[in-house]
């Protein structure tokens, strides 16, 4: 069975190709085209010789995830839904602002968390994503973007990445190389709804990304209502976990918080919210909840937005109301997997 190349760490692929017989810079050939080129396809590989071509088609497989769709928002915004080999479906989302380029990434099929608000959540977990199929989302979006660079990786797509750590922080390391793609872990951020022992491993293996935590409410019962997670992790833990992490990292952590009108936005919100955030070295991103079919809640108006942003105003933090992108294409955050996957 062929191997995925994209789920091969550089520094094992070098090892490899240096054990099949050929010198060090045929490995440093190939992943200038697989990383900095972004060209999967070895019959374009130019400057490989015919030998090396024929063992790398015998030995691993180059294939990506078909797009099966891609949509553009009004705002720039592109969504992919790509095709795995199995069938299964995922999106990924790239969002263009000024001189950057953000990509987010799916990191499973579907979710087990079933957080209220959220569409992927509708469709329970389906299956984990392998570090190929990670990796693949970035190569696509690389080539989508042929000359322009891609800045920033959020793990804010499909599924919940802590569910499936090993794989994510696979990628990471992949990501980062110096024969990777090069990330910076400044311009890198995992997105979690709170699965509290997996901050602490996260923390522990010493991968330097920045970490985001989904809160939504810092009421318990209320947190539990759209996070069924809070059932298992209270606010308590989780802010404990959130610390610790911070200890271990040198960049803040981001909070992000949705706001729905006649659930989490009133004084009483605004006052756990500033007990809860306010000695903690963080970001609070304030996030308009955004329409799901099905879903009994609407969205902010800007006035009610910024009317909850003003009662946060005695936290010693920075407090934004973060701009939903792709809203039109059921690309924005809790939106993915609303249409497309219906198969």
């Amino acid at each position: 069975m062929l191997i995925p190349v994209y789920a091969i760490h550089p520094d094992d692929l070098e090892q490899q190709i240096i054990s099949a017989g050929f010198k060090p810079y045929r490995f440093r050939q190939l992943v200038k085209w697989l990383y900095v080129k972004a060209i999967n396809n070895i019959s374009q590989m130019t400057d490989l010789p015919a030998d090396f071509k024929t063992y790398l088609k015998e030995n691993y497989d180059f294939s990506l995830p078909s797009i099966k769709q891609s949509l553009t928002a009004k705002d720039g915004s592109t969504k992919f839904v790509l095709e795995l080999r199995d069938g299964e479906l995922i999106e990924c989302v790239l969002m263009p602002e000024g001189n950057k380029n953000t990509l987010c990434i799916s990191s499973q099929v579907g979710c087990s968390f079933g957080c209220a608000f959220c569409a992927t959540g509708k469709l329970g977990h389906v299956r984990n994503l392998q570090v190929d199929e990670i990796l693949s989302q970035v190569i696509l979006a690389a080539q989508f973007l042929q000359e322009k660079k891609l800045t920033n990786l959020v793990f804010m797509g499909m599924g919940e990445p802590l569910d499936n750590l090993d794989n994510v922080v696979s990628s990471i390391r992949i990501l980062q190389s110096d024969y990777g793609l090069q990330f910076s872990p400044r311009r890198m951020t995992i997105s979690t709804c709170g699965v509290v022992p997996k901050i602490y491993e996260l923390a522990e293996l010493g991968i330097k990304i920045k970490l985001a935590v989904s809160l939504n409410s810092a009421i318990d019962y209320k947190r539990q209502q759209l996070m069924p997670v809070t059932k298992v992790y209270n606010l308590v833990e989780l802010k404990q976990a959130i610390m610790f992490f911070r200890k271990q990292s040198p960049w803040r952590i981001t909070l992000e918080y949705i706001m729905i009108p006649g659930f989490n936005m009133d004084e009483e919100d605004a006052r756990a919210l500033t007990k809860f955030a306010g000695d903690i070295s963080c970001k609070l991103n304030l996030i308009s909840y955004n329409r799901v079919d099905g879903l009994p809640w609407r969205s902010p108006t800007i006035k009610e937005a910024t009317a909850f942003q003003e009662r946060l105003r005695a936290l010693p933090i920075a407090v934004t109301i973060r701009k939903s992108r792709g809203t039109d294409i059921s690309a924005a955050c809790g939106q993915l997997a609303a249409q497309s996957m219906n198969k």
